[in-house]
């Protein structure tokens, strides 16, 4: 795994970035990413170009013995540009367009504005493309930061009608496959037809999501139209995106069928404050981050590429600018996050950034050196895993495990009718994928259409829209298979199955979901040693309940190795049921600490502390050799071991 940074020679003197150069590379460094935000000085005005200061940082860096990736700067076009089309921008929800003045300021559909892409990136191409310093392209940046991706502007609109022609063909068919009858929501033409926001009340939720599909294919589409122009003028790079965390605006399988590598932005301690975790947990965890939040997303992105390839961009080096709350790290966790990264097989890790900015923004936001360019706590780190690094040498890869099937469909579904304000898509994944990591499982999280026949088991959250083909390909498996509550639940046009959910998986397990709840907090069923909450269903079935709760509904039914959980799942229940289908499937488990966390990859085992205490692994060596640490781990420590 090689190590990097995020640097922008356009914010330092000219005379600095040599000395900059030859630091990260004693540092341990060997990429780095540049160019993403710099629109404005590559052309001032309309059509002068200005590259002389960009060759110039490219040769420098180049001649350090640096490997660029090299960003196109679409996710930030300057004001000559917004002004000379005022219309470019996204229109937020209420109608309120985004203006400039900060950045991610353009629509996705407005097809001006891709001219415009197109042409930049085009003359970015022809002069950059085959420079040997350059080994990779970024395409934009942060698809969707700042909730940037719905836009209900008037190109989204025309975009939209355009979409939903080419989907139906005939209005007649949307008015069925929507359910327009209800409310007197019936459509003449396609040209009626506008996006779902500023209604009365909801709008319609097949409306909803069919606007999400469309948003979602627009990102696609843009992505596609820069990674296009690359390949043909940069033969032999590599194309990237970086992605965000616990972000499901738009599908990133569909982005990264037209990449090489999907790379993600890693910052724990924010995504810790900014989402779902417990009161409880944000202090526990304040300054390492929730133990799963990393491994979730390597996990995830690792699996949105062929070849699951994929990077971390963007590492999170020490506090960050943008949380409700932005504590410092806990010494030794920027070392801990970047070997965890490598444990689940990243091919780089690249730290933002390389100096803090004494301006704008992110001012407050930590770098691997502080404004004034002494070495910060998270420099001292990154040379000490480089260091880790060079020791473990060539790993290998590991063998398939655990399949966890995530759909971003899904997300965009449970948004638009959630049926409780508690069901959370991602929060239901997270819980799952956390349970199996707390056995100490291997898990790749993948797309509900790959390939299935290599892994032990499989656990699918919930997949409301069930296509005909996972069914067939589930039912050839023979692997415990676990689906989760409100799968099969809707049709594709977001309706509910003429017989009943689980829809399609009727085949496989013989029940109906007659009837759900959603619980308000307080609210719950007792059973043996756990409490549901969130969500419940009332099952009909000949089949006897693996567990019930005290009022005797059944809440896990099971035909063969195919299982329904029909509840949100009680963290003690979802443990035991994993453990037990991981012994079926002759897969080792562990009872790990709260804390630790550990991953295998080829021939060597890792684990990390995420506790504030020290933690004995002595038990899971299994009489392997220390390559790494100590088996008595200090707080944000890691040890790696190999055993025979």
């Amino acid at each position: 795994m090689k190590l990097g940074c995020c640097y922008y020679p356009e914010h330092w003197p000219e005379d600095i970035w040599a000395e900059d150069a030859k630091r990260m590379v004693e540092m341990g460094l060997s990429q780095v990413r540049i160019g993403e935000f710099a629109w404005s000085r590559l052309e001032p005005t309309a059509g002068q170009y200005e590259w002389e200061w960009l060759d110039r940082a490219i040769k420098t860096l180049g001649d350090a013995g640096l490997e660029i990736i090299l960003g196109t700067p679409t996710a930030t076009p300057p004001k000559w540009l917004v002004d000379s089309m005022p219309d470019m921008v996204a229109v937020d929800e209420q109608g309120r367009p985004r203006k400039f003045g900060s950045r991610r300021h353009y629509c996705f559909s407005h097809q001006g504005y891709r001219e415009q892409c197109a042409r930049i990136v085009e003359a970015m191409a022809q002069r950059y493309g085959e420079n040997p310093a350059i080994v990779a392209w970024q395409t934009d940046n942060e698809y969707g930061c700042h909730d940037t991706i719905v836009s209900y502007s008037e190109a989204a609109k025309m975009g939209f009608r355009r979409w939903l022609s080419d989907k139906y063909d005939h209005v007649d068919a949307l008015n069925s496959a929507w359910g327009n009858v209800f409310w007197s929501m019936e459509y003449r033409s396609f040209d009626e037809v506008e996006p779902p926001n500023l209604t009365v009340t909801e709008p319609n939720p097949a409306h909803v999501l069919d606007y999400r599909r469309f948003a979602s294919d627009e990102v696609v589409t843009f992505n596609k139209l820069q990674v296009d122009i690359l390949r043909a003028r940069s033969p032999g790079r590599d194309m990237i995106h970086n992605y965000m965390g616990f972000f499901t605006e738009f599908d990133h399988h569909d982005v990264g069928r037209d990449l090489d590598v999907a790379s993600w932005d890693s910052y724990p301690l924010g995504f810790l404050e900014q989402f779902w975790f417990s009161d409880e947990e944000k202090l526990r965890y304040t300054r390492q981050g929730h133990p799963d939040i990393a491994a979730f997303h390597h996990d995830l992105y690792r699996g949105c590429c062929a070849g699951g390839r994929w990077s971390v961009m963007e590492q999170q080096p020490g506090p960050v600018n943008w949380a409700r709350y932005n504590p410092a790290p806990l010494d030794g966790m920027v070392r801990l996050w970047t070997l965890e990264a490598m444990a689940h097989g990243a091919e780089l890790v690249s730290y933002f950034r390389w100096r803090q900015a004494p301006f704008a923004q992110e001012q407050m936001h930590a770098g691997l050196l502080r404004p004034d360019s002494a070495v910060a706590p998270g420099g001292h780190e990154a040379a000490l895993a480089a260091a880790d690094i060079e020791k473990l040498g060539q790993i290998g890869e590991t063998a398939k495990s655990v399949a966890l099937l995530f759909s971003y469909e899904a997300a965009w579904l449970f948004e638009a009718q959630p049926q409780g304000q508690s069901f959370r898509y991602l929060e239901l994944v997270f819980e799952m994928y956390s349970a199996l990591r707390q056995l100490g499982l291997n898990v790749d999280i993948v797309a509900p259409d790959v390939a299935l026949d290599d892994y032990k088991m499989v656990v699918v959250p919930s997949l409301p829209i069930l296509s005909p083909s996972l069914v067939e390909r589930i039912a050839k498996l023979d692997v415990p298979v676990l689906f989760g509550p409100r799968t099969g639940s809707k049709t594709a046009d977001f309706a509910i199955p003429a017989d009943l959910a689980p829809g399609p998986l009727q085949q496989l397990i013989p029940l109906k979901v007659a009837r759900v709840e959603s619980l308000r907090p307080g609210m719950t069923e007792k059973g043996s040693d756990y409490e549901v909450t969130r969500w419940i269903e009332t099952v009909e079935t000949g089949l006897s309940a693996d567990e019930m709760v005290d009022d005797g509904r059944g809440i896990i039914f099971s035909s063969g190795p195919v299982g329904y959980l029909a509840s949100w799942p009680p963290a003690p229940l979802i443990k035991r049921v994993f453990a037990a289908m991981a012994k079926e499937a002759e897969i080792a488990t562990l009872d790990l600490p709260r804390d630790l966390r550990v991953r295998q990859l080829g021939h060597v085992h890792f684990a990390f502390n995420y506790g504030t205490g020290d933690c004995d692994i002595t038990d899971h060596l299994q009489g392997g050799e220390l390559i790494l640490g100590e088996a008595l781990i200090k707080p944000a420590g890691v040890a790696a071991w190999t055993v025979a």
